[in-house]
């Protein structure tokens, strides 16, 4: 009797320990799989991640310097909870309502394309019927506050439409796989896209404060340590600058390759000509055409001051 309650004892071992190692098989399986998958959405995403820099990079600016961090971290919250809303709606109406998807991503591009416009007539066009705002140091607490809000706002509303496209265009990348693996995936990719994103935009908006302790590194003048921390803090505004510019240019790329993908008339028209010719052109056309209406209303929805 003892000797069947052990080979009984010593058959559920052997059962057991098979069957946790086909699991760990199996899970070795998925996550090659997955790895395989990532790298192909990953490059499928990594123009729109590049894109997302440059604005985000741009909208996390601005601020005063112990406020940059807080701001960013703000951004970056925000950013975690699009990704959070966007992904399951993404995977439902990827299933259930594909036709929804290019919908929302039509919409998403018309506002893209609005503010990059919108960018472009501020720089060049001078608003002489608004009052000149006065340096971020000479502004109210009050006023500082609400500053900050505002961008806080339009930078978790610019992420969303970015998460969108960055998301929808991983999903695509894995079409046809199971439903497991597109989850695991695009959340990757969402992932990725905030913190790899966000924790880049940190890092830029701190070169001034990183430069300034180099700087004060060490009792030397004019020594290695002096010249990269003097180096980082005059490069900081060119930067900011310059992902300024870009990140208009991205909005505008952005969304000229929403509708040259998504629109089969669009598509047609420029399937000849060089992509990224085609969507920087849409992107400035759409986009000045909604800014131009949305101008429109203002001044005919505007009430008459008395």
């Amino acid at each position: 009797m003892q000797q069947l309650i052990l080979l009984q004892t010593t058959n559920l071992y052997y059962t057991m320990a098979s069957g946790f190692f086909a699991l760990l098989d199996d899970i070795a399986t998925l996550m090659d799989d997955v790895s395989v998958m990532a790298k192909v959405a990953g490059k499928k995403t990594a123009g729109l991640l590049g894109d997302d820099l440059a604005v985000n990079a741009e909208k996390a600016s601005g601020f005063m310097s112990d406020r940059e961090i807080p701001v960013l971290w703000k951004i970056t919250k925000g950013s975690l909870l699009n990704k959070v809303i966007i992904l399951p709606i993404a995977f439902l109406l990827s299933a259930f309502v594909p036709i929804a998807i290019t919908v929302i991503l039509i919409i998403g591009g018309l506002y893209l394309a609005y503010e990059g416009a919108e960018k472009i007539y501020e720089y060049f066009v001078p608003h002489t019927h608004e009052e000149e705002k006065p340096a971020l140091q000479n502004r109210s607490e009050e006023e500082l506050v609400a500053y900050e809000k505002e961008k806080v706002k339009s930078a978790i509303l610019t992420d969303f439409i970015l998460s969108v496209e960055i998301i929808i265009i991983a999903l695509g990348a894995v079409t046809g796989e199971e439903l497991v693996n597109q989850i695991i995936v695009v959340s990757i990719i969402a992932l990725v896209a905030t913190v790899g994103v966000y924790g880049i935009v940190a890092l830029i908006v701190r070169m001034d404060e990183f430069g300034a302790k180099l700087i004060n590194l060490n009792e030397e003048d004019d020594s290695f340590s002096d010249k990269v921390g003097i180096f980082l803090v005059n490069a900081l505004p060119k930067v900011i600058k310059g992902l300024s510019i870009i990140g208009t240019i991205a909005l505008l790329l952005v969304s000229g390759g929403i509708f040259r993908h998504n629109l089969h008339v669009v598509h047609d028209l420029f399937h000849s000509w060089p992509g990224m010719l085609a969507d920087l052109l849409l992107g400035l056309v759409v986009g000045f055409v909604v800014f131009l209406i949305i101008m429109g209303g203002k001044k005919i929805f505007k009430p008459e001051s008395a």
